[in-house]
């Protein structure tokens, strides 16, 4: 009889995007992604953090000040990460889903829609009442990407070696 308890496909994966969220090296917010495939592979990963090549000890990360001295302008986020991470080949991320640890804005929106997922599942909406996320559930509405919310589950699992 095989073994009950084993984490869900949801579970998995946002494991995954909440592991990936612990390599970003700002000191507010720390945001994974990882995008699977229809048959539940993992395609690829990201998290926030400064584009590659640039220096994370001269970059700014602070949140307040000159948009120039704050990491707004710099940091790539997590699903748009993930979408440029992504070395499929001659594949595509085509009817592919995202979890992703918090709602994407609406620039990751744009990318997501462009590259061809389908869904996106999300572990918080703590902006939810922002114009970037408000846009962003506009435009997912309009071509018809699914979004909902992560759901914890009720068990406590445990590992038998």
């Amino acid at each position: 009889m095989k073994r009950e308890g084993y984490l869900s496909w949801d579970a998995y994966f946002m494991g995954v995007a909440l592991l990936s969220a612990e390599r970003s090296k700002d000191n507010n917010t720390q945001v994974g992604s990882c995008i699977v495939s229809q048959d539940n592979k993992i395609l690829s990963m990201g998290y926030n953090g400064m584009p590659t090549g640039c220096n994370d000890d001269r970059m700014p990360w602070d949140r307040i000040g000159d948009p120039l001295n704050t990491k707004y302008l710099y940091v790539c986020h997590a699903e748009l990460n993930a979408i440029l991470n992504y070395s499929g080949g001659s594949g595509s991320l085509k009817g592919a889903r995202i979890y992703t640890t918090l709602f994407p804005c609406n620039e990751c929106t744009k990318a997501i829609i462009q590259s061809g997922i389908r869904e996106v599942i999300y572990y918080s909406d703590k902006y939810a009442d922002s114009d970037s996320t408000i846009a962003a559930k506009r435009m997912f509405d309009m071509v018809g990407i699914r979004y909902r919310q992560y759901q914890l589950e009720d068990k406590t699992l445990t590992l038998t070696l």
